[in-house]
């Protein structure tokens, strides 16, 4: 998988992503944090926008301390180590830390190996 930067937080660490338009015509390089906790794939606003991805509808999340925030949501292709899905981004007010999610992850089959900090690819269940 793609070299990792540990944060020294367990179960947190960042690596390149790769975000881009719908059509394949606009992408961007970023630095991103894995995060356990995170469900949703929080990308900057203005980089969503300057890749000319558009929201498609509004979500209300509640943050670590109990306050809500009502965000855009819209959909943007996502690479990580070669592997691509066109998955759910929300869009983040300004300042906001890109965050690679477990929706994300789990669209691509992977896993986070929180010791060696590190995605691993795993197997979908089917029951």
């Amino acid at each position: 998988m793609a070299p990792t930067r540990y944060t020294g937080c367990v179960g947190t660490f960042t690596l390149p992503i790769t975000i881009s338009d719908q059509q394949l015509a606009t992408s961007e390089e970023v630095e991103a944090l894995v995060d356990t906790g995170a469900t949703n794939t929080v990308l900057p606003a203005e980089l969503l926008q300057r890749l000319g991805i558009q929201p498609h509808r509004k979500s209300t999340f509640q943050l670590a301390d109990g306050r809500e925030l009502e965000l855009e949501i819209g959909r943007a292709w996502v690479k990580v180590d070669g592997q691509r899905e066109y998955t759910q981004v929300v869009f983040g007010p300004p300042g906001t830390e890109p965050i690679l999610g477990a929706i994300t992850l789990e669209e691509m089959n992977l896993a986070v190996d929180p010791v060696a900090g590190r995605l691993i690819p795993v197997n979908r269940l089917l029951k």
